[in-house]
């Protein structure tokens, strides 16, 4: 029984396309992780049911188009002046990116936000201090009353080159698309010239229902502490699967 829906809508004209629509993220679980085995003899990641809620929460968004980036790259331009980088998109099937500017939200694929938003932020190293670029994303989301989104990079499987800002947004009220700042990961990657390929997973997508919460603290008696430490001190397989754990339903 779902009694909750989050509506994805685009433009026609992308739409048609019939190609990169949101998926439950549930659909792109990593190879590596679908290969291990957990046994009791060999106890891995596959077993531990929180990383799999990661895997697992929410729905995807994929790359609309391909981007193409040269970040730090040191090159000339056609007056034989020096850039280190640059920021190019392709067309959808080849077809100008003017078609799509307005209808599609896809004006040229990318816009940029000025780096005095995020001064002294960790983004700025990470970054190489170079123009903050930013997806412009052809889904508008829609909840129900009173539930938002947080929106993140896939948690436990995204891409090693790049990673979106977090942020969370009223998607109850809130009338336009939500579009996505990136940091490419200099960190790893300094110079970096590649194709972020059309399809590529990169935002996460998990509604929550929006509560007011107040924090209380409190001690917990040694023999709680005792108790619980025994309980896993019996060895078994899927403790926290059989005893705490509750399924969720994404589809």
């Amino acid at each position: 029984m779902f009694d909750k829906e989050i509506e994805f809508s685009a433009h026609e004209d992308y739409f048609a396309l019939k190609e990169d629509y949101p998926i439950p993220v549930k659909l792109n679980i990593p190879e590596w992780y679908k290969k291990l085995d957990h046994t009791i003899l060999n106890k891995t990641v596959k077993g531990c049911m929180p990383f799999l809620d990661t895997l697992t929460s929410g729905y995807l968004l994929k790359m609309p188009q391909d981007f193409y980036i040269r970040h730090n790259v040191d090159v000339k331009n056609e007056k034989g002046e020096n850039f280190k980088d640059s920021f190019q998109t392709f067309g959808l099937h080849g077809q100008s990116q003017t078609l799509y500017a307005k209808s599609v939200n896809l004006n040229s694929g990318f816009d940029n936000h000025p780096l005095i938003q995020i001064e002294g932020s960790p983004f700025i190293e990470k970054n190489k201090n170079l123009p903050l670029y930013k997806i412009l994303n052809p889904w508008k989301i829609k909840t129900p009353k009173g539930y938002s989104c947080l929106f993140i990079s896939p948690l436990n499987n995204s891409d090693d080159r790049f990673s979106i800002i977090p942020g969370i947004v009223d998607t109850d009220t809130f009338i336009n698309e939500v579009n996505f700042p990136i940091i490419i990961n200099g960190d790893k990657y300094p110079v970096l010239e590649t194709t972020i390929k059309k399809g590529t997973p990169y935002v996460q997508i998990i509604p929550f229902k929006r509560d007011s919460w107040r924090m209380t603290l409190k001690l917990r008696k040694q023999k709680e502490i005792q108790n619980s430490r025994l309980f896993y001190e019996l060895k078994l397989l899927n403790t926290y699967k059989d005893r705490y754990w509750n399924k969720k339903s994404w589809k």
